[in-house]
């Protein structure tokens, strides 16, 4: 409709993770550089302004900083179309020059080693999301795969700390329900979830019950929600995500509600294995996803990359929500959320 093309021109859409193969590597090879562009066109097909994308799963600081580098390589090659984002004006920036904002983000504190030095280390390296643990439990936490999930560490408070004060946000988005809540409890800031659904959408580890919704609101917090199939029910269509959606504005409130896709494009089924398992088990672990299905399934017709996120918006739409409370799910929220959460304190 060219009503809704016109409304979703003028919105900013954030996304609040990606996590695709950009460089066409193995996942382990943390030094090709062999950018695929159309990565960056579905984002402006799309009207994407901002999108978190992924540094870091299991890695160290070194191979870390070798991702972060190629993302500056990226900058230079790629300035027509991408810019990198470190707070508001940066985002705002991007949609005024019709491009779109790159935020760098990790989806683990293991870069962050025993040091808590590298905090503020990778805040001045342009890193402004850190997740909590990914799928296995670290120095900080547990994550939603541990059987026992035992908390935030004392590590895992001073970590938290010191990213409150650089203006780093947590992601809570594969973490435990305790982890998460104490994360909640103990931060001075907003904690989120960048990528995950509600748990009554789709019974799964990696998605939120209503207890931490609720507290992910209370704190001032957001879930971005997403398109990934292994999130949400087989066949799930555009009107029965967005009636996910409204749902969770329900339970939430329409201002913690958000984009997050976890859209996670061409990697190969082994690949998906490494990032699922890393170094630390020699028996399959499968993650999100299962032994008959062990590799990403495709994303749904109505979202079939970045570029359907008009659909998005015209789904919103019809579903009964008005164009200031679309406007807030697809990026409103999330441009509050990362003004309020990259300035640093004093």
């Amino acid at each position: 409709m060219p009503d809704t093309a016109e409304f979703h021109e003028s919105l900013t859409v954030i996304d609040g993770c990606q996590f695709s193969n950009w460089f066409q590597c193995g996942f382990a090879d943390s030094q090709v550089y062999n950018v695929d562009r159309s990565y960056f066109d579905q984002w402006r097909e799309g009207g994407v302004t901002a999108v978190q994308v992924t540094v870091t799963t299991w890695e160290s600081a070194r191979p870390t900083l070798d991702t972060l580098s190629r993302w500056y390589r990226v900058f230079r090659d790629y300035a027509d179309v991408v810019i990198p984002a470190e707070s508001g004006d940066d985002i705002r920036a991007a949609k005024a020059a019709g491009k779109t904002a790159v935020i760098l983000g990790m989806q683990n504190t293991s870069a962050f080693e025993d040091d808590l030095g590298l905090v503020e280390v990778f805040h001045k390296l342009g890193v402004r999301f850190a997740q909590a643990t990914y799928n296995l439990q670290n120095f900080v936490g547990a994550s939603c795969y541990d059987p026992v999930d035992t908390g935030l560490t004392r590590y895992g408070r001073f970590v938290l700390e010191e990213m409150n004060r650089v203006g780093m946000i947590m992601d809570t988005s594969h973490v435990g329900d305790r982890t998460t809540l104490d994360c909640i409890e103990h931060s001075s800031r907003p904690v989120v979830a960048t990528h995950a659904n509600p748990r009554f959408f789709c019974d799964h580890n990696r998605n939120k019950t209503e207890e931490v919704l609720k507290a992910l609101a209370g704190c001032g917090g957001i879930i971005g929600l997403a398109t990934y199939p292994a999130l949400c029910p087989k066949d799930t269509t555009l009107a029965g995500w967005c009636e996910m959606v409204a749902r969770t504005v329900d339970v939430m409130g329409v201002e913690h509600v958000g984009l997050g896709s976890d859209c996670a494009m061409g990697w190969t089924t082994e690949d998906a294995m490494t990032i699922n398992m890393w170094r630390w088990s020699h028996a399959p672990d499968y993650g999100a996803h299962s032994k008959e299905h062990p590799g990403w399934d495709p994303m749904p017709d109505w979202w079939p990359s970045s570029a359907g996120y008009p659909n998005i918006t015209q789904g919103l739409l019809d579903i009964g929500f008005s164009k200031p409370e679309t406007a807030a799910i697809m990026g409103g929220n999330w441009m509050r959320i990362c003004e309020q959460g990259f300035a640093t304190q004093s």
